[in-house]
């Protein structure tokens, strides 16, 4: 997605509500860290003085090292947890500024791997060439101490279950099914499950921040990334350099708010996709209205729902892996003649296609083995903020709402929003406003027909933030930095580059 996308073009910014795992983050207030400012607590004073040993990454340009901060930042005598951390230096010419720390989103997507694979290499020439470019995975994520809950077996059946169950055994057996994961993750990673939030993974940054010999951080963060960067922002913001906050989230909502406007946001996704796939003649979904178009692909779901199809492998296709190939081809509009070719095969009553783009979606490997992205993912959501749902009774009462924002996903993306409803950690986060007093301009970037960060989203984060500044990009997919939009780039290189951010309120296409 964010990279510029998690499916078509790198992999990584989660930001849906759900399908089995997902779910777009916004929770974790508290209050400031105790390192505000310029000082730095006494217990912390190890962690910030820690010496940073760079090694080859066995990745041509790249050099990796390992970090150490508090396990729990209450009790920073109790242990300490690695991260990983990577970067490429800044190629000149032109007089360095310093280090620009990426992450593109989920919650659990890599930000080594999107630093690695798209940002060192595919930011503007310009950018790379007066920053170093650095990321750290984020505690839980990938390569650092990853969260994990389920074998490749078990998370192959788990993608497979029912999420939009037609009976009360059929609810059971969904709610079941998060119960196994959340139980899946505390067998394994149990030590690490109430210390992968929000909040603590801002600290950690602030940790790189030093140790790297910046005075100020500097900042590109895709979707959950955004969040991300707004709880550093609110409790750091005299160390505020600049910030790019691309795919906005809104701290201030409930989770039940946030798989709701998703669920609106995927709607919105849809019905452009289907106004374009209508004027080609190929279109699987037919060639006349954009209503005709919700229609069939609710009744190939239906369809699916009551007999899987072969996709050549031993997985059929199903109804719940079909909705999440659909949802993979919402984020980036480059993906809509793979869309269109994979439901084409899926009328046909070949499903390999839908399946590769659900692959993607999970990060499946072909092996069968999974990335921890999806573990990561609901690690992060469930200590951040208090289940949308706790029982299917909730999940019932609150199907019209979902179904009305989306006609097509909203069943599923109620259902989805139960995964968090079992979960053995507590959360710590509430929704809250983020304010930022003090920092300085924050570009805020909104896209109108965002699927998974809704564009209202970027306006309420523009708006709380003291020193936000709202730029829309107005078009399809999920974030803009890096899309093709000449007004967006100009903007945030400009904002990089010599620290002027755009005026608040601009608009681009």
């Amino acid at each position: 997605m964010d990279t510029r996308r998690l499916f078509t073009v790198f992999a990584t910014a989660l930001g849906t509500a759900g399908l089995l795992v997902s779910g777009c983050s916004s929770g974790g207030s508290a209050p400031r860290a105790s390192a505000t400012g310029s000082a730095v607590a006494e217990e912390l004073q190890p962690y910030y003085g820690q010496k940073l040993r760079w090694r080859d990454c066995g990745v041509e340009g790249f050099q990796c090292t390992t970090m150490k901060a508090p396990l729990d930042y209450a009790k920073p005598d109790g242990g300490d947890i690695d991260l990983a951390v990577s970067r490429k230096k800044a190629t000149g010419p032109g007089k360095r500024i310093g280090s620009l720390l990426v992450n593109p989103g989920g919650p659990g997507g890599s930000a080594i791997g999107y630093l690695q694979g798209y940002a060192a290499i595919g930011y503007p020439a310009p950018i790379r060439a007066r920053y170093d470019m650095v990321a750290i995975d984020p505690r839980g994520v990938a390569r650092s101490e990853p969260v994990t809950c389920l074998t490749g077996k078990k998370m192959d059946a788990y993608t497979q279950v029912d999420q939009t169950p037609d009976d009360d055994a059929e609810a059971a057996k969904l709610d079941k099914a998060f119960g196994t994961f959340a139980a899946g993750c505390e067998k394994r990673s149990g030590k690490i499950l109430p210390h992968v939030s929000t909040v603590e993974t801002a600290r950690d940054m602030d940790v790189l921040r030093a140790l790297l010999g910046d005075e100020k951080l500097n900042y590109v963060g895709a979707s959950y990334g955004t969040f991300l960067g707004a709880t550093y922002a609110d409790q750091f913001p005299n160390r505020v350099g600049r910030l790019v906050l691309d795919g906005a989230m809104d701290p201030s909502l409930p989770a039940i708010d946030i798989n709701r406007d998703q669920t609106a946001g995927f709607e919105t996704a849809f019905q452009s996709f289907a106004a374009d796939c209508v004027k080609k003649k190929d279109c699987p979904l037919g060639t006349t209205s954009t209503a005709d178009a919700a229609t069939a692909l609710k009744k190939l779901f239906a369809d699916l729902d009551a007999k899987p199809i072969a996709t050549g492998e031993s997985r059929k296709l199903g109804e719940s892996l079909a909705t999440t190939g659909v949802i993979a081809a919402m984020y980036d509009e480059a993906a809509w003649p793979q869309l269109r070719e994979a439901l084409a095969g899926a009328r046909r009553g070949e499903g390999s296609g839908l399946l590769a783009l659900a692959d993607s979606y999970y990060e499946r490997e072909p092996d069968g083995t999974y990335a921890n992205l999806m573990f990561a993912n609901a690690a992060v959501n469930c200590l951040d903020l208090a289940p949308a749902f706790t029982g299917p009774e909730e999940v019932e009462r609150a199907l019209p709402d979902f179904e009305k924002a989306s006609p097509v996903f909203g069943k599923g993306f109620a259902w989805a929003a139960l995964n968090c409803a079992s979960w053995p950690v507590d959360p710590t986060g509430t929704p809250h406003r983020t304010e930022a007093e003090g920092a300085a301009p924050i570009v805020v970037v909104g896209t109108t027909r965002d699927p998974a960060t809704p564009y209202k989203w970027a306006q309420s984060l523009a708006e709380q933030l003291s020193s936000g500044r709202l730029l829309t990009y107005e078009g399809d997919g999920h974030t803009a930095y890096g899309r093709g939009s000449d007004c967006v780039d100009s903007a945030i290189n400009t904002y990089l580059l010599d620290g002027t951010p755009p005026e608040d309120g601009k608009k681009c296409s």
